[in-house]
């Protein structure tokens, strides 16, 4: 059986994977999308993204057929236009973890609930933080205040946490945080800001783009073994130890690079040469 047919399913993050870093789309990549559209196999975006921020780089007329969005916390059909799946932390989880994060003096956002997560609460902790500033800046129009000792009464999608680059405090607070919390998972996500710090994304415990993509796999009834995933950082790892053929590109971390097929960089069309090898 020739490669090709083995393929049903292909999922791609989008930031530093599908698209290059002025956030365009190559002619590449647009015709190799095409291509599979007209080999009947599946084009889903995997992407940190939100719903909004993601329609703001693909356009209506690119012919994906699936989004997965928030880093797996909402499922969306792109051709109907229709939400198929979310998943939030219940409003529990959302007030202990919140009283945590503030008592630590972290500096972090807390985004609503699946539709509405493109919103979102912030709190500014006691040490300047440029990163988390920059990120204010863009997403203020839709920020309010989280006041210390606020009650929040509502489920929400995911914390972001925002600190210098220290691997092992990120992993300090990682195994904290999930001691603590066994309801959530916490990811770590290279600043897409191209600054040098990490941001740590706190999800309900069964969110990632792996599951995301499991459960379109699941709904329309398509096997592992016919599927095919590309990305670019740690917040890809899930989805690339779901999918069967799974890779790396040449500008993701040195770390993940022994772990997945390896890809050109996003600059050079890497899903479209990955996706070739199979076509």
């Amino acid at each position: 059986m020739g490669s090709e047919k083995k393929l049903k399913l292909v999922a791609t993050d989008l930031d530093g994977t599908f698209l290059k870093n002025d956030k365009s789309i190559s002619k590449e990549n647009l015709d190799t999308l095409k291509s599979l559209g007209e080999k009947g196999i599946l084009r889903v975006v995997a992407t940190g993204r939100n719903l909004q921020k993601t329609q703001e780089v693909i356009a209506n007329h690119v012919p994906f057929d699936y989004i997965v969005f928030s880093s797996g916390a909402g499922v969306y059909d792109w051709k109907n236009k229709k939400l198929l799946f979310y998943q939030n932390l219940n409003k529990s989880v959302v007030r202990q973890l919140s009283d945590y994060l503030v008592a630590r003096d972290l500096n972090f956002h807390l985004f609503k609930p699946v539709p509405e997560n493109f919103k979102c609460w912030y709190f500014r902790g006691s040490v300047p933080c440029s990163e988390f500033e920059r990120y204010f800046d863009y997403h203020q129009s839709h920020s309010e205040a989280l006041l210390t000792n606020q009650n929040i009464d509502s489920e929400a999608c995911q914390f972001l946490v925002v600190f210098p680059n220290d691997p092992e405090r990120f992993h300090s607070l990682k195994n904290e945080i999930q001691k603590n919390f066994p309801e959530v998972k916490v990811v770590r996500t290279s600043s897409p800001l191209e600054t040098d710090y990490i941001w740590m994304e706190i999800f309900h415990h069964s969110v990632s783009k792996g599951n995301g993509v499991r459960f379109l796999c699941d709904w329309l009834n398509i096997g592992h073994e016919y599927t095919l995933g590309i990305g670019n950082d740690f917040n890809d790892m899930d989805l690339l130890e779901f999918t069967n053929f799974s890779y790396i590109v040449e500008n993701g971390p040195q770390e993940l690079k022994q772990l997945f097929l390896p890809a050109r960089s996003n600059e050079e069309s890497a899903f479209a040469r990955a996706v070739g090898e199979h076509l």
